[in-house]
């Protein structure tokens, strides 16, 4: 029996469908098949994908206040202030704040849930890839940041037996277009990023070697270089990767935010890093 790969799939700002990661799946699927077909059969069988729909807990509140502010007093510029409230509310919507129960711990609660699905599917002490879009970067940094500097005062954890759920087979961390270089204007000092591979990943798999590459494009507003933050993301980030997505009418400006969990080169890029890490785990290394 092989070893499976757990991935988890976190979206960007925005109210998002349940099917915003499906494109996503089968293309990663179907590479992860290509590669692996002539060793095993139906490769595809070992990756257990969660898409982590986010939005849906600030979805309701963001609708209401459309509703009750914009719709209610016929302000102009519809369109634009929904967008606003559903991208910028986001945001601020997420920002922790001092009293428990709030959106950010409501968030993180809804990550251990599906943490926990991927757990229950994929086996307590699998690999675990993280690949996660815009804010969902953000958010994926302060959930296993708090995992691993803040572990006394994490409740979303489901099964505390379960290494994965408490991050410690964290292997492989892919950002797309993330804004997280904004939030170190939030601090003083912004040294401190999460360990990719998790610390305690070798008492799992000795060995095994983990990467966080973040991919960004130039004409992406939203997307940024992580390395260039300070020593520590030059220390942490294995690679910023500067690709071009979008097609014809996007390629070229902001509105490429939207294309990384298409673009082929992204796809290849996250493939090569779970094909690497499924083999080694299997001890398939020369095959």
């Amino acid at each position: 029996m092989y070893k499976k790969l757990g991935i988890a799939i976190i979206h960007g700002m925005g109210n998002q469908k349940q099917d915003f990661a499906d494109e996503m799946i089968v293309l990663i699927k179907n590479k992860f098949a290509q590669k692996l077909e002539c060793i095993i059969s139906d490769p595809s069988s070992y990756l257990v994908f969660q898409p982590i729909q986010w939005s849906s807990v600030f979805e309701e509140r963001e609708d209401k206040l459309y509703k009750n502010v914009v719709l209610a007093n016929d302000l102009d510029f519809k369109g634009l202030r929904k967008f606003t409230i559903q991208y910028v509310g986001d945001v601020i919507a997420y920002q922790q704040v001092e009293t428990s129960r709030q959106n950010y711990e409501r968030v993180h609660e809804l990550i251990g849930k599906h943490l926990n699905i991927i757990s229950s599917k994929a086996g307590n002490d699998v690999p675990l890839c993280v690949i996660s879009h815009s804010l969902g970067s953000v958010i994926a940094s302060n959930y296993f940041y708090d995992l691993q500097y803040k572990r006394n005062s994490v409740s979303c954890i489901v099964n505390e037996s379960s290494p994965l759920e408490k991050g410690q087979t964290l292997t492989l961390f892919y950002s797309l277009g993330t804004a997280l270089p904004l939030w170190s204007l939030r601090y003083h000092n912004f040294n401190r990023p999460i360990n990719i591979p998790s610390r305690e990943l070798q008492q799992y798999y000795p060995g095994l070697k983990g990467e966080w590459i973040n991919f960004y494009d130039k004409d992406d507003v939203l997307g940024y270089p992580l390395r260039d933050v300070d020593q520590t993301y030059r220390d942490a980030v294995t690679e910023d990767r500067q690709v071009n997505i979008g097609g014809l009418l996007t390629s070229w400006n902001p509105f490429c935010h939207t294309g990384y969990f298409k673009d082929m080169v992204v796809i290849e890029e996250i493939v090569d890093g779970l094909v690497r890490t499924w083999k080694q785990v299997n001890n398939m290394e020369k095959n």
